[in-house]
């Protein structure tokens, strides 16, 4: 039985980790903005077999209430082997694009409040020697993109984070996990249009499960997200300014 710690919990990837979790009998706390979706989750995953500790209600965005909400948290569970941080927000880009307080609005949700949360987690996690700290991130971290550029400047900024992170804190037998999805079929995308490129949230769930159970540095999920990925990357700029991605 691990204890595991999930922020942003009702988003629709943390919820079918946490089934997962639940599944295996793990020890669980949540974090969400929803009081009454917490609610019912905490229902479900102990009808399944989960032991939930507890479960709060989070705002990313309120700073101040990360030390507190983490600390009682961690009494909950009686300690920490793991961490899935999946809160964040994918915005409007037209809407950045017109508004500096809304483009600072989304840094905050998708950057910052996930550097506050892991800079904490790290300390945490270094005193006591171990544990596993999972941050979703997304493949549009790799590259700016006109379509999403906004969104992607707060995913690369928590890559390279995690990044600095994985390499401190690796001697002292803490890992760092960055997850990369592509599209996922979630609440959060319904307004796009799907394809054959979308990942239901119950397939990157696994994925994540199983990347953090083995101690992996990096995970694209879907796996087939990486090539796609190293090719976008590798296109030189001139080349890749003149197209609409």
């Amino acid at each position: 039985m691990k204890r595991i710690l999930l922020i942003g919990a009702n988003s629709g990837i943390a919820e079918a980790a946490a089934r997962i979790f639940a599944a295996r009998g793990d020890n669980l706390y949540l974090l969400a903005r929803s009081e009454e979706r917490l609610r019912n989750l905490a229902a479900d995953l102990g009808v399944r077999g989960g032991r939930v500790a507890g479960w709060a209600v989070f705002d990313a965005n309120a700073f101040d209430s990360h030390p507190r909400l983490l600390e009682e948290a961690c009494a909950a569970l009686g300690g920490l082997d793991g961490v899935l941080i999946a809160h964040g927000s994918l915005g409007d880009q037209k809407a950045c694009e017109a508004s500096v307080p809304e483009t600072l609005a989304q840094i905050s949700t998708n950057a910052l409040s996930v550097i506050s949360l892991c800079t904490l987690l790290a300390n945490r996690m270094e005193t006591q020697g171990g544990g596993c700290l999972a941050v979703i991130g997304s493949v549009a971290g790799d590259r700016g993109r006109q379509s999403n550029y906004v969104y992607g400047t707060g995913k690369a900024a928590v890559a390279a984070f995690l990044q600095g992170l994985r390499n401190r804190l690796h001697p002292k037998g803490v890992r760092v996990l960055t997850i990369k999805p592509g599209f996922v079929d979630t609440p959060m995308t319904a307004a796009l249009p799907k394809g054959p490129l979308f990942a239901s949230a119950e397939t990157v769930a696994r994925g994540i499960v199983r990347a953090m159970d083995k101690g992996k540095d990096v995970v694209y999920l879907p796996f087939f997200w990486r090539p796609i990925m190293a090719l976008i990357k590798a296109l030189p700029e001139d080349v890749f300014k003149k197209l609409k991605l």
